[in-house]
Order: structure tokens, then sequence, then C-alpha cells
């Protein structure tokens, strides 16, 4: 994988506070993780970016060694690697997502 796509991938992370890289878009998840994933955010009132990888195949694989995560979608929050489907849907049933959002200013 080249620099190059790790740099794009650094970059999109550090200039966003909340960022979702999904199978599809918010408005049309292409899977049903990403799909969860979107609700989980939504729910709590989080504004997020999200990055396609379908469009991008680069950053479809680049973003699994970015993280050293083998799935996506994959969550960012202030630049650290939060989770994937699973440990966000873990996160928010326990109301520990909803804290990270609030402890960090970005949900009311």
């Amino acid at each position: 994988m080249s620099d190059d796509t790790q740099q794009r991938i650094k970059d999109t992370v550090d200039a966003n506070s909340v960022v979702l890289f999904m199978k599809g878009s918010p408005l049309f998840p292409q899977c049903g993780f990403s799909s969860r994933a979107v609700a989980i955010l939504n729910h709590l009132g989080a504004d997020f970016e999200s990055v396609d990888v379908l469009q991008d195949q680069a950053v479809r694989q680049g973003i699994k060694s970015f993280s050293d995560w083998p799935t996506i979608p994959q969550l960012y929050v202030q630049g650290e690697f939060v989770g994937g489907s699973d440990i966000m849907m873990e996160m928010y049933e326990s109301g520990e997502l909803a804290e990270l959002l609030k402890a960090k200013g970005l949900v009311s």
C-alpha cells in the first residue's frame, strides 16, 4: 500500500472530529454493519464525516492496515481508532460511546 494512501487516510482522520470509514454513504449504506454504525451515530446526534471505501480500492485496503483492524466500518473519534460495528454496538449499549462523544464535546 502506498504512503500516499496512508497519508490521505491520516489527513481525513486528523481533519474531522468523527470519521466513519464505511461501505456506501450514510443515506445509502451498502452493508448491514455500516448501516448499524450510521444508525448508532445518528441516534447519538454525532456530526460525522463518512468515507465510502467502495469508491476507492486503495482506501478500502489501506484503512485496514492503517488501523490494524480487518473489517469495515471503522470509527475514529478525534484521531483515535474506536472500533468496528460490534465494538460500536457494545459501547453504544453500555453508554460508553455516548460518554466518549460527550467527553470530547461532540454531542450534548
